[in-house]
């Protein structure tokens, strides 16, 4: 990397799956090196997932494993361990997301590598966190972020329907959201004091933090129920509504004294001002179903495409339903960058969601095949030829 905020900076991405990854892979978008460790012949377990039954493209992997280079080594060898320990005593950044116990019979625990370099930033993702009875249980986003928190509860469109499952890698991409956010805080503390340590976070946690409002109403002692159906909604004017066409259409009319007035008459229905029903937002909360059966009949009589500049022009919040083609295809996603071109190969990749004000992302390579890069990254620390094949010749890389 010749540019971004974190050139120079060296990331260990030693982490499986989703979110440790994706976490490296922030980092890299700004410029970090990172090398991906793997082990020796089928890789990382993620590389075999896809998202199309049927097809072996490794769509995913693309996403999280772009701009990294892939050094294939055997950790349980001890010659494995000691190419991992040469490394981390240049190492800046390294990440994992290892169960504890595996942590420590690899010896890549925090202390372990600490030990070596005490300035490094141990970037530590768990299921469940690091303390208690469960710090050493197993999860993914869908057992730990999704089910565990009340959020897969919480989203039935009623209370008898079957709870709803997670999108592949849902919790997982703000989960690593926050393990960047914490490396960056401990990289500040270092720039400061020179102490390195441990930057964590877990599924668990980021979980509750998503579901906050109601949990924080909880702790408070306060009885969540279920969420009513739509058409039991307590406000008419902050609900979904389909149109002729069959497409859906979500409303946030929340600022009524201030909108709704220009907002019927837009829909071209004045008359309900009139209607002691609907004349104070206290009553219309008391008659939010009578509400939005009529509002229902109101906008079944045009597609979305007449509804939406009618919407706009009125200043109504809303937002279309959109499928996965219509979200990959969206045209102000390319204009503010979250969605972007690989620079060495055709196609698009979602990009990490922030910006930073006069700094361009580093244009996203494409993720590297297992081991593709171990005897340049072997030969950048300081291996010999003859080394390098002896540890090839063995398998440990």
């Amino acid at each position: 990397m010749d540019h971004g905020i974190f050139t120079g900076l060296k990331v260990i991405d030693c982490a499986s799956w989703i979110a440790g990854p994706a976490a490296a892979t922030i980092l890299s978008d700004f410029g970090a090196e990172v090398i991906k460790i793997e082990p020796p012949g089928a890789g990382d377990p993620w590389r075999a997932s896809a998202a199309v039954p049927g097809k072996t493209t490794d769509y995913w992997w693309q996403l999280t494993a772009r701009n990294k280079r892939s050094l294939a080594i055997d950790l349980k060898h001890p010659d494995g361990l000691a190419v991992l320990q040469r490394l981390i005593a240049t190492t800046d950044v390294f990440i994992t997301n290892f169960p504890l116990p595996v942590r420590e019979r690899l010896k890549i625990a925090a202390a372990d590598l600490l030990a070596i370099n005490p300035k490094l930033i141990y970037g530590s993702i768990s299921a469940y966190g690091e303390l208690g009875e469960e710090a050493a249980r197993t999860g993914f986003d869908a057992t730990a972020y999704w089910a565990r928190t009340g959020l897969m509860d919480m989203v039935r469109a009623t209370p008898e329907t079957e709870p709803v499952r997670s999108m592949p890698g849902m919790g997982d991409h703000p989960t690593a959201t926050a393990l960047y956010a914490a490396i960056v805080t401990a990289l500040y503390r270092r720039e400061k004091t020179g102490q390195g340590g441990v930057a964590q976070t877990s599924l668990l946690q980021n979980g509750l933090w998503a579901n906050g409002c109601y949990v924080q109403n909880r702790l408070f002692g306060e009885h969540v129920a279920h969420r009513p159906p739509r058409t039991e909604t307590p406000s008419a004017l902050a609900n979904h509504y389909r149109c002729r066409d069959g497409r859906w259409f979500l409303m946030a009319l929340h600022n009524e004294a201030r909108q709704l007035a220009s907002f019927l008459k837009a829909i071209e229905a004045e008359h309900l001002e009139a209607d002691p029903r609907f004349a104070s937002t206290l009553s219309r909360r008391a008659n939010a179903k009578a509400l939005s059966a009529i509002l229902e009949g109101i906008f079944a009589k045009r597609d979305l495409a007449e509804w939406r500049p009618i919407l706009e022009k009125a200043g109504v919040t809303f937002g279309a339903v959109y499928s996965v083609d219509e979200a990959a295809d969206d045209r102000q996603a390319r204009e503010i960058g979250a969605l972007v071109p690989f620079a060495d190969g055709a196609g698009l990749t979602v990009s990490s969601p922030f910006h930073v004000d006069g700094e361009t992302k580093v244009a996203p390579r494409r993720a590297p095949a297992v081991g593709q890069h171990s005897e340049t990254v072997l030969r950048d620390a300081g291996y010999a030829a003859d080394e390098i094949a002896r540890l090839k010749a063995h398998g440990i890389v």
